[in-house]
């Protein structure tokens, strides 16, 4: 029995002869439609197999080209042989062999058509030839199968060499190529040139074939079959029509015996910088399929053309310029199937009778070479691995076309999404927490302001002639102040909103509302916009600045701040609403447009809700996000219940699609509130799309200062786990916010996983300690004397060298 190690190399090449590109992408491994399987002569051990290039065509309508026929008693007995006499005819293992022993027998022709045609096996093409034969044997047999299979090789090039010497059994090969190209660039005469005899018509001033017709003839004991056809026109408007009907007529023709090889003609001494036959090809891959370039050889005509000059005023060298425009054909095939990892195998043709000839009279190229040879090895060799990937039945062909490179969203990066809290649609609802908070102050400490005694406010003078002591007295005296001034009108604006709540509620109710009487809110200018900074004399925060109106819509540009200077800098637009449609009914949305020359990505968050002012919330909404090219769409809802006064338990479900796949989640998320100044927040969410499942939660603890939220001052510690492929990963993170001095603010943020992953980042402002700005001065040092030392390095490596 094979070795676990070499039985697990086999499994890992399953996809190897369908994944891998024969002949540069031209072998029919690429096959859009395997031709059906003959069944089997049991009683003489022979093989009728029929093999053919479905280029164009479903596999009901294949017909049978290039069939093999071994009926020689010779062959039956060596195929017995390589089966193994020992099997029966009803096991399975002997049906499985089947394909295999028609392996070999492919093989055995191709190394004796090598023979006869002086081809070495040491060849690069032979070579590759040779080895995906080999490979795809070793992935259709068995593990037990695996000795045998390696035996074969050795076995098929001895029994080719002594089929070859006696001339028996006869060989039975032939090839059908179809023949494409525009008028003029030699196609008939290459198929005279093949069979040295004059097939075709040739004229140099006119088309001269005008309908489809097979040529047919043997050469070296091989059958070819030509399907010649009339020539393109020219690209052009005016001449589509015409190419496209020659097109549609050969496509008709060879549906009843697909080709095994395609032959698409260009002319070498007729390329040159202004070529450009896009619109032809393209019009090739619409009406035949990108499958014909899979088996097609682009073959060069009048290949001893006059070598241009180059940069330094001599002719460039024949290869340079055969391959800059094989090269220039192949980028616009490329460009035709929108896909480069196609390489078709070039064929240079010469068939002026006053080119050079060898001692042996066959015409050669300018570098020696003698294409018929050449011709005559590319045509077996596309033909022999189309035959072998149809014996062997690979089905899954890689298509022609622009790369799926599709990128799907990440499970557990839509489960982090989702476990994010979401704020329901209620304008309202933000404040109703801070409400609270405002409202649960003690009676005493309400009129604690309005008691304070005057204080007489110091010029800058005065407050210069104040000791150490003194100066800090009466800023704390200052900020006290201020902190309950503050809050005095925080809960003033408190009292309002619930007034005007009532109000509305009574107008709801009333049969004739005052609506009306209403006065229209004055326009009230917007907070300016943090512009990057500029070159130019004036700063253009004026351009981007806003009011609020009475109208619902709040619309405001988006400006781009890494944008070009002195430019206007508008990347998209924003727009925002929120409104109550009816009692106790919101809606918002929010979304966001940007758009260039190239790209357009639009974000939109639209949210309806119902809130209940003794019960629970009940929220819907639909996010919209594009992702490159495509857009992702996300509908949830959630359900908020208030089970306690300081306990909030809230539900949701989410739906994610994205393409063609879709990812549905469920979350459990409570809240509960100890105090004014503690929240705790435990969530868990589940995720599942694609045939993949996420599990995820968090836990995050939020203390908050004395004199919130006059003061932001908080301190916030999360712990987060995330199951996703039988791996869990953990984390924490703190996130703080506080003022260490007066007049200094200071933000730390950090995290950290089990990965050994994370990131501090620390941030400070300040309108009196200026020389907190020296810590940039010191990393720009810093950053200067790195880059040095990184210059020198380089310097001594170089004078090392």
């Amino acid at each position: 029995m094979k070795g676990i190690r070499d039985w697990v190399f086999t499994q890992l090449l399953s996809k190897s002869l369908a994944s891998s590109r024969p002949l540069s992408g031209s072998g029919g491994s690429f096959q859009e439609a395997p031709s059906s399987r003959e069944e089997e002569s049991g009683d003489q051990g022979s093989s009728h197999t029929t093999t053919s290039v479905a280029l164009l065509v479903p596999p009901d309508s294949l017909g049978s080209s290039g069939s093999i026929q071994d009926n020689d008693p010779y062959t039956s007995q060596q195929q017995i042989l390589v089966e193994d006499s020992n099997l029966s005819n009803n096991s399975p293992n002997r049906k499985k062999m089947n394909p295999l022993a028609k392996i070999e027998n492919l093989q055995i022709k191709f190394l004796r058509l090598l023979q006869r045609l002086g081809q070495s096996q040491d060849n690069l093409l032979v070579a590759k030839v040779l080895y995906r034969m080999h490979l795809a044997t070793l992935i259709r047999a068995g593990e037990s199968d695996l000795k045998r299979v390696n035996l074969r090789n050795e076995r098929a090039k001895t029994i080719a060499r002594e089929q070859e010497a006696s001339g028996l059994p006869e060989l039975d090969f032939s090839i059908k190529i179809l023949v494409l190209g525009k008028t003029g660039v030699g196609k008939s005469a290459t198929i005279n040139s093949i069979f040295d005899q004059p097939k075709t018509e040739t004229n140099a001033f006119q088309p001269a074939t005008d309908c489809i017709r097979e040529v047919v003839g043997t050469v070296n004991g091989i059958k070819i079959t030509f399907i010649d056809t009339p020539g393109f026109l020219p690209s052009s408007t005016s001449n589509v029509r015409r190419n496209r009907k020659i097109m549609l007529s050969a496509k008709r023709f060879i549906r009843r015996s697909p080709p095994d090889v395609v032959l698409y003609f260009e002319r070498l001494d007729l390329i040159n910088m202004g070529y450009s036959n896009f619109p032809l090809l393209k019009l090739m891959t619409e009406v035949f399929g990108s499958a014909i370039w899979f088996n097609t050889i682009l073959v060069m005509t009048h290949s001893s053309p006059t070598l241009p000059e180059g940069p330094n005023g001599y002719p460039v060298s024949y290869e340079s310029y055969v391959n800059h425009c094989t090269d220039l054909v192949q980028q616009y095939i490329h460009q035709a199937v929108s896909d480069t990892r196609l390489e078709n195998p070039v064929l240079l043709v010469e068939n002026d009778p006053q080119c050079k000839r060898n001692f042996m009279g066959e015409n050669i190229l300018p570098n020696g070479q003698v294409w018929k040879s050449q011709f005559f090895l590319l045509c077996i060799c596309t033909k022999v691995l189309g035959d072998a990937n149809t014996l062997l039945e690979f089905q899954e062909s890689i298509e022609l076309g622009p790369l799926s490179n599709k990128r799907l969203p990440s499970l557990s990066h839509l489960l982090s999404s989702f476990l994010r809290h979401r704020s329901v649609s209620n304008p309202a609802e933000p404040e109703n927490e801070i409400d609270e908070i405002l409202l649960s102050y003690a009676e005493e400490e309400e009129e604690e302001y309005d008691q304070l005694p005057s204080i007489r406010i110091l010029t800058k003078s005065q407050f210069k002639k104040l000791t150490k002591s003194q100066k800090k007295a009466y800023l704390d005296e200052l900020e006290y102040r201020e902190t309950l001034y503050l809050k005095k009108q925080l809960k003033e604006e408190c009292l309002r909103r619930k007034e005007s709540k009532l109000s509305k509620e009574k107008s709801f109710a009333g049969d004739d509302a005052d609506a009306d009487d209403k006065v229209s809110p004055e326009a009230v200018p917007l907070p300016d916009m943090a512009v990057p900074p500029s070159f130019d004399s004036d700063c253009p925060v004026h351009r981007y600045r806003c009011l609020v109106t009475n109208d619902q819509w709040l619309a405001r540009p988006v400006l781009d701040p890494h944008g070009w200077d002195h430019d206007v800098g508008f990347d998209g637009i924003s727009l925002e609403t929120a409104l109550e449609v009816k009692k106790n009914v919101f809606a918002s949305i929010t979304g966001q447009m940007n758009k260039d020359k190239r790209d357009f990505s639009i974000q939109s968050e639209c949210a309806a809700a119902y809130v209940d002012p003794v019960g629970p919330t009940y929220s819907v909404g639909l996010d919209l996000q594009s992702t490159g090219k495509e857009l992702m769409y996300i509908v949830h809802s959630n359900a908020k219940l208030r089970s306690l006064k300081h306990n909030v338990t809230d539900c949701g479900v989410s739906l994610t699609s994205f393409g063609n796949k879709y990812y549905v989640g469920s979350k459990l998320e409570d809240t509960v509130l100890v105090g004014k100044r503690m929240k705790f927040v435990m969530n868990a969410a589940r995720m599942e799309g694609s045939g993949q499942v996420a599990y995820g939660g968090s836990f995050e603890a939020t203390f908050r200062g004395r004199d919130y939220p006059v003061r932001n001052d908080s301190v916030s510690l999360t712990m987060t786990a995330l199951s996703f492929n039988k791996e869990t990963l953990l984390g924490g993170g703190f996130q703080s916010e506080f003022r260490p001095i007066r007049g200094m603010k200071l933000s730390l943020n950090g995290n950290i996983n089990s990965q050994k992953m994370g990131q501090v980042c620390v941030k400070m402002s300040s309108s009196e300690h200026v020389e907190i700005a020296l810590v940039a001065v010191f990393s720009i040092f810093k950053a200067l004397l790195h880059r040095k030392a990184n210059e020198n390095g380089e310097i001594e490596a170089l004078e090392g060298g």
